[in-house]
């Protein structure tokens, strides 16, 4: 029991000094040599919150320099970009400019002292669609050949807005005032042609051909041919034919001349067989042939009406 009253008294006296130190050293100045403990980041990290810091700065440096460079080629200005230029009627785009991918615009026209020019590798296609987005129209602009798609084809004159040329499915109109075809083999057509007027150009000839087929010239009020100032030929291989199912077929010339015709055979005597006949007279078959008879004192063409035999 001693032993431990003697080890309570100990202690006591233990924690009785260690409270004077501490008072003391409280109220005591610090000594110079007194161990401080920093507050921080500091070796490997510190180290690498630099390189950190001045990877940052260089990579804004790097792209402020890119961003300066790209106005200055692109030629970004307050106005536009380049050759591109915003106004208040819309987009103004100057030089040749290239697009990748469609390009949806509602109206475009060049400047006035130089004309729109739209240049493709393939063709040009230009399309027009409705408030559904169906295709009502389609230009096509090819290597091989120009396409139009549409319920109606107009082409319009500058000046007085006039129709010179209109297709649809019905019918093709022309509405200028003159059709000039150059074409060495001329103007071909698979079916009829109506028209008022057909004339060829002055000083040259007008010529209606169908090569293996027949020419018909139809007209319910008649069919006019008139040469005023030449000759008016119709020649044929076979037979020419002058129908008139109720009027009359009417020659009036100062001279009419029937060539090539059959001539027979008469003689009266044989002193004028042996004369050069000069006259004859024109004979009439049951068929409506005609040949020419020797002329006589008389009518010959009952003498010489053998030819109807044989016609």
């Amino acid at each position: 029991m001693d032993r431990s009253t003697n080890l309570d008294i100990e202690e006591l006296k233990m924690t009785r000094e260690q409270y004077i130190l501490a008072t003391q050293q409280n109220n005591l100045p610090r000594a110079e040599n007194a161990q401080l403990y920093p507050v921080g980041i500091y070796g490997w990290r510190k180290r690498c919150l630099y390189f950190f810091v001045l990877l940052l700065l260089v990579t804004m440096i790097v792209n402020l320099a890119m961003t300066i460079w790209i106005l200055k080629v692109m030629n970004f200005t307050v106005d536009g970009m380049g050759n591109l230029r915003v106004t208040k009627k819309g987009i103004r785009l100057e030089g040749v400019s290239e697009f990748l991918l469609p390009l949806y615009v509602k109206e475009i026209h060049s400047r006035k002292d130089s004309p729109l020019v739209l240049q493709s590798d393939r063709n040009v296609t230009v399309n027009a669609r409705n408030h559904m987005g169906q295709l009502t129209g389609q230009l096509t602009v090819g290597a091989d050949a120009v396409e139009a798609q549409c319920k109606r084809f107009e082409v319009r004159a500058n000046e007085d807005g006039r129709v010179l040329f209109s297709a649809d499915e019905d019918e093709i109109t022309i509405g200028a005032e003159k059709l000039k075809v150059t074409g060495t083999e001329g103007a071909v057509f698979g079916h009829s042609v109506e028209t008022p007027h057909i004339r060829a150009e002055p000083f040259q000839d007008l010529r209606l051909e169908s090569p293996t087929r027949s020419l018909i010239m139809e007209a319910p009020r008649g069919v006019q041919v008139s040469a005023a100032a030449g000759d008016f030929k119709a020649t044929c291989r076979k037979e020419l034919h002058l129908q008139s199912t109720e009027g009359e077929i009417f020659l009036n010339a100062d001279t009419i001349r029937l060539g090539n015709l059959p001539t027979g055979s008469f003689s009266s005597s044989p002193s004028s067989s042996n004369a050069q006949q000069t006259v004859y007279e024109l004979c009439v078959c049951p068929n409506g042939k005609l040949y020419l008879s020797p002329a006589g004192v008389g009518s010959t063409c009952q003498s010489s009406s053998n030819i109807c035999l044989w016609s």
